[in-house]
């Protein structure tokens, strides 16, 4: 009867397991530590090889503080968790006192109130390869030969191992995304000097080229883009890769000056030219001379002051307000704007002879929503931003968290996904950002999609493309691979992805 009951408790555990490990969020500890209860164990240690550099490091454990796993790694063959990862084979020392593979760096009692303490290591694999180990410090006990507890441990290893793997291949996959990002910029004229413009996209490699053609010519660029897509960036990558680029920079936010300053602030002054004016002033295009202003917020300027701007853009020389003498400068133009200027101009809020003049070289910068794919890309820039910031060492986000960033519209675009970021970077406690640490209105957005109520076929369905999409994301878009992992065939699997309007290329290295 007591085996029965400590079977059906494993059983139960097991079934558990299972809903936990089918969650994308799932904290291995939580599964090490329930575990651990179950086994009344004194210590679980979850050891997993790094594919990178060959070492064993522990990702989750039972009865060891953080610190300690930060500090323990193993190489293959070292010790009882290097050997059972070479080797493939589950190894039972029944007194870890009297063993000298046992290496013990975690610092582990040889005995617990005078009794001895055994060893258990099992490996974990995935497919045919072993990528880790899952052992247990048991007290000893000769009349428990450990058999169910080495079964169930064999067991929930192999569960765990799908897990691993697709954290480390979506790690991977994050990684290689960065890598292949800083070599596209670096094609831009050597590379990209100013600003930091993270963007994998088709959209956004139409936006590197254009840059690319007209960064070494001295025509007028019109950079047009809904509030908070970059403009600024895209203007200095343009004046950093020009042949002005040792030269003055300068930039006006034009909303930003009063109407009644912003001809002197462009322009300059002459002593007394008007109340305050105590002495000759020079202005920003005067301060620009042989190199780039950027005139951000264009479309705010008003119609008196466009007048003097399309003379400058027409001529090349400016007259400080108070004065008389023309002043040649030889200034590059990049204005940059949100409005709607056809718009204005049919309103009669801005003239169509300047706009004619600046729309030399339009350049439009799409809204994030346009070019979402980017987002895990631009999530893990700024996480790396934010831990330099903020002192963290946040390793990574989760793939609920970028499916939350992914479904959801910003408005606010590339600042609002910073902000965002930002916020998070500072709620995560444990070095990985979670679904709980984004705003709220994401996670409203999410749900507002994603836990619609219906039949069981619309749920199953639901699950059946979620199971799709993670079979696709593992195989970087391999139909063939994916059909594999979930045993069907690749004609079932062409029909699923047709009937859920799955893009495979999605998930392809670009």
């Amino acid at each position: 009867m007591g085996n029965d009951c400590y079977g059906m408790k494993g059983l139960n555990l097991l079934l558990e397991f299972s809903d936990l490990l089918g969650d994308k969020e799932i904290d291995l500890n939580q599964v090490i530590t329930q575990l651990g209860d179950h086994l009344n164990a004194e210590r679980i240690i979850l050891a997993i090889l790094n594919r990178e550099n060959e070492q064993i490091f522990i990702e989750g454990a039972y009865q060891i503080n953080d610190e300690e796993k930060e500090q323990i790694k193993y190489n293959p063959g070292e010790g009882v968790i290097g050997s059972v990862i070479q080797s493939g084979k589950s190894v039972l020392i029944p007194k870890i006192a009297d063993s000298n593979l046992f290496l013990n760096r975690t610092h582990s009692p040889l005995t617990v109130n005078g009794e001895d303490v055994s060893f258990i290591c099992v490996p974990i694999r995935y497919k045919n390869h072993i990528i880790g180990s899952l052992s247990f410090h048991k007290v000893y006990n000769r009349k428990h030969l450990f058999d169910e507890d080495v079964r169930l441990l064999r067991i929930v290893g192999s569960m765990i191992g799908r897990a691993v793997r697709r954290r480390q291949e979506y790690a991977e996959e994050l990684e290689q995304l960065r890598q292949e990002n800083q070599m596209l910029r670096g094609e831009l004229n050597g590379h990209i000097q100013a600003g930091f413009i993270v963007g994998n996209s088709g959209k956004m490699h139409d936006v590197f080229s254009l840059i690319g053609s007209v960064a070494n010519t001295d025509a007028t660029v019109l950079i047009r883009g809904e509030s908070g897509v970059g403009k600024e960036l895209i203007a200095d990558a343009i004046h950093y890769n020009s042949l002005r680029k040792e030269q003055p920079f300068i930039k006006v936010n034009c909303a930003a000056l009063p109407e009644n300053l912003i001809e002197s602030e462009l322009f300059g002054h002459e002593k007394g030219a008007f109340t305050g004016a105590i002495g000759t002033r020079i202005g920003r295009f005067e301060a620009a001379h042989n190199g780039t202003i950027f005139l951000d917020e264009f479309g705010e300027i008003p119609l008196s002051t466009q007048v003097k701007l399309l003379r400058v853009l027409q001529q090349k020389e400016i007259e400080r307000v108070g004065g008389t003498k023309p002043i040649k400068v030889d200034v590059r133009v990049i204005c940059a704007t949100n409005r709607n200027l056809e718009e204005l101009i049919a309103n009669g809020e801005f003239r169509e002879d300047l706009y004619y003049r600046i729309n030399v070289f339009p350049i439009y910068v799409p809204a994030l929503r346009e070019r979402i794919n980017d987002i895990p890309m631009l999530a893990n820039h700024f996480i790396d931003k934010f831990n330099k910031r903020h002192n963290k060492n946040i390793k990574r986000i989760t793939t609920m968290a970028i499916d939350m960033l992914m479904v959801y519209h910003w408005p606010g675009n590339i600042r609002e996904l910073e902000n965002c970021m930002e916020r998070a970077c500072i709620l995560c406690t444990d070095d990985v950002i979670r679904a709980h640490n984004l705003p709220p209105t994401l996670q409203t957005a999410v749900s507002s999609r994603t836990s619609e109520r219906g039949s069981l076929d619309l749920i199953l369905g639901k699950h059946e493309k979620q199971l799709i999409i993670d079979a696709l994301v593992s195989t970087k878009g391999n139909m063939s691979k994916a059909s594999e992992i979930l045993g069907i065939t690749e004609r079932m699997m062409g029909i699923r992805v047709k009937k859920y309007d799955i893009d495979p290329k999605r998930f392809k290295n670009k």
